[in-house]
């Protein structure tokens, strides 16, 4: 049973690369036709495909954003799978708002209450095939920022209020 486990577990994590792969080789392509997008709505559909039971979404955004609607979602899986690889099963990943001093909404948080990451190691977190999981592609958080880019965004990570990482996505250029 062991050797069907350790099978699966291969195939399991092929499949991801290759989908990250892919994802990569459409750099060009990343974002198509952009439309009005629910900020709660597309992260709840995004957790949808994730396979945490015990971990929990807590969206706190009404914001409507101008995306690719299918790339949003995979931002939003990325970031999700990431917390769950670091913070574990029961890791609390929370979604929402950022505003201006104006009230107006600048763009979107995803938010975790995991380890966080380093001061010394934030800059190298969007790199390809940078990773501090030995089973992990590093592909994750480089195809959140090629995303990012493509809709003329930007990304910073922060620590949450929870000690965790924070990814700010900007969407407006006067706050980039």
């Amino acid at each position: 049973l062991s050797h069907l486990e350790t099978a699966a577990e291969g195939a399991s994590r092929m499949e991801v690369l290759i989908d990250e792969l892919l994802t990569l080789a459409r750099k060009g392509e990343l974002v198509s036709e952009t439309v009005p997008v629910d900020i709660e709505k597309a992260a709840r559909d995004a957790w949808r495909n994730v396979d945490a039971p015990a971990a929990t979404l807590q969206c706190h955004s009404t914001a409507i954003v101008d995306a690719d609607a299918p790339r949003l979602c995979e931002v939003f899986e990325n970031l999700f799978f990431n917390a769950i690889e670091h913070g574990g099963d029961r890791v609390t990943v929370q979604v929402g708002t950022i505003e201006g001093s104006d009230g107006a909404t600048t763009g979107f948080y995803v938010a975790d209450d995991g380890p966080g990451i380093p001061d010394d190691e934030r800059a190298q977190v969007f790199e390809r095939g940078y990773t501090t999981n030995p089973d992990g592609t590093g592909f994750g958080l480089a195809i959140v920022s090629d995303i990012v880019d493509a809709h003329g965004w930007a990304i910073d990570v922060e620590t949450s209020a929870g000690g965790g990482a924070r990814f700010e996505i900007r969407t407006t250029p006067d706050d980039q």
